[in-house]
């Protein structure tokens, strides 16, 4: 296969710009649509197998963000060069869209075929990118899906880009080839995507709280707001399923303004040295009103904006930086502080410390968790520590389950912590309980 010209649109194929990309010359998502409808005619009469893929770029925006626009329309352009290499006579190459590619592989019959074929695509997209007098590397990830002779191309993409979505999350540079499994799978998400619409439009979502704590008195300092989610017939759903369900299928608004209009009114009976902790999705980050529906809650409510703490992952920040910025801007202008959540575990520069002015940092659990055993990460802690101090950013750890992980926190200079140890998240009553025995380290209630 590598080697080979290939089927493409500006080759054999009369010119068409409307099934044309106009930046790289493949054939866009209607040449796409166009020719598997073209090649399910032609095996009409003797269905045989054959295989489609969707190829998504592992990590592009960072580095597009990094690079440039420019640099990241020549890095596509060489994505397209490579696969349209890559390519067997019989096969076509389109680009469907951003950073996301179909190819068409008319002599794959089988769901082992494809997958190798998706391997090899794989290594081919992961040899690093000239951009100018640096390079840049890539991942890739792929979805395939096999027709049978019984589905129309809307349906057999649909299919592809439901294995995309299971090969992107299960990792970069993965192959997920579409099973019947799958399909299950998409079924339960619309379910559960359609409960939980009718949930948040009903108000039933509750926050729950998970206390913070100063690591040397143990004076519980705050608490952060965890979304939970019981339904009536899907009974308790981790937040871990309906979190990503929220995001993807644009429900994750609605849902965090319900949220914390609960947990700002539970948190307004506390002791007012208590902060509260909510959390931000990347989608959120992207929607310039976020800042005014956040403003909007705490006037409704009558909770004291500087008590509030907002979180927000360095994906998050990294999605649409501008519009991060502004809505940071927005927040900390009323007083809300920024809290950069699971610090290590993201793709952004350690500049973006500097240009958002982070008021705190939460080091990721993965850190905490092998802090007694593994070196690189005690060496990784210190130096976020010591990063910190210079700063003037307050840190706090995250899952601390043992005392002795505690005890080296402390011994390392880190001031606050969050964990099964101190406590797990309980609904607002529960909370208000445990404050009323926390005696004097939550003040009197």
């Amino acid at each position: 296969m590598p080697g080979s010209t290939g089927t493409t649109d500006t080759g054999r194929e009369p010119a068409d710009l409307a099934f044309t990309d106009p930046l790289t010359g493949l054939g866009n998502q209607r040449r796409f649509v166009d020719k598997v409808e073209r090649l399910k005619a032609e095996r009409a009469e003797d269905p045989a197998p054959f295989a489609i893929g969707i190829v998504d770029l592992d990590g592009f925006k960072p580095i597009n963000d990094l690079f440039g626009r420019r640099a990241g329309d020549h890095i596509l352009m060489q994505v397209a060069m490579r696969l349209r290499a890559a390519m067997d006579q019989q096969s076509t190459v389109t680009r469907l869209g951003a950073d996301e590619f179909g190819v068409l592989l008319p002599m794959t019959f089988s769901e082992q075929a494809a997958d190798q074929q998706a391997q090899m695509l794989i290594e081919i997209l992961s040899a690093p990118y000239d951009v100018g007098d640096r390079t840049a590397r890539l991942s890739a990830s792929v979805g395939c899906a096999l027709y049978f002779g019984d589905q129309s191309a809307e349906d057999l993409i649909s299919k592809a880009e439901t294995a995309l979505y299971h090969a992107k999350r299960s990792g970069r540079g993965r192959v997920v080839v579409y099973t019947h499994q799958m399909e299950e799978a998409a079924k339960r998400v619309t379910r559960i995507e359609q409960a939980l619409r009718r949930a948040v439009a009903a108000g039933e979502v509750e926050p729950h709280f998970q206390p913070i704590v100063d690591l040397r008195t143990r004076d519980t300092i705050g608490f952060e707001a965890l979304a939970r989610w019981t339904d009536q017939d899907l009974g308790v759903v981790p937040p871990n399923v309906f979190i990503p369900i929220a995001e993807e299928r644009g429900i994750i608004g609605a849902l965090s303004q319900l949220a914390l209009r609960k947990a700002t009114l539970a948190a307004r009976d506390w002791p007012e040295h208590l902060f509260l902790s909510f959390n931000l999705s990347p989608s959120q980050l992207v929607d310039q009103n976020t800042g005014l529906h956040i403003q909007s809650i705490l006037a409704e409510t009558g909770f004291d904006p500087h008590r509030l703490e907002i979180e927000i992952t360095e994906t998050g920040m990294m999605t649409d930086p501008i519009s991060a910025e502004k809505i940071v801007d927005d927040l900390r202008a009323v007083g809300i502080r920024i809290s950069l959540d699971d610090f290590g575990t993201g793709q952004s520069s350690l500049g973006r410390l500097r240009d958002f002015h982070f008021d705190k940092l939460k080091i990721d659990r993965a850190f905490v968790a092998s802090i007694l055993e593994d070196r690189p990460s005690q060496h990784i802690i210190r130096a976020i520590l010591a990063m910190c101090d210079g700063l003037g950013m307050e840190v706090v750890a995250e899952g601390i389950e043992e005392e002795a992980q505690a005890s080296r926190l402390i011994q390392f200079g880190c001031g606050g912590g969050q964990g099964y140890l101190f406590g797990r998240p309980v609904d607002a009553a529960a909370t208000l309980e445990y404050l009323r025995n926390a005696g004097p380290r939550a003040l009197a209630i």
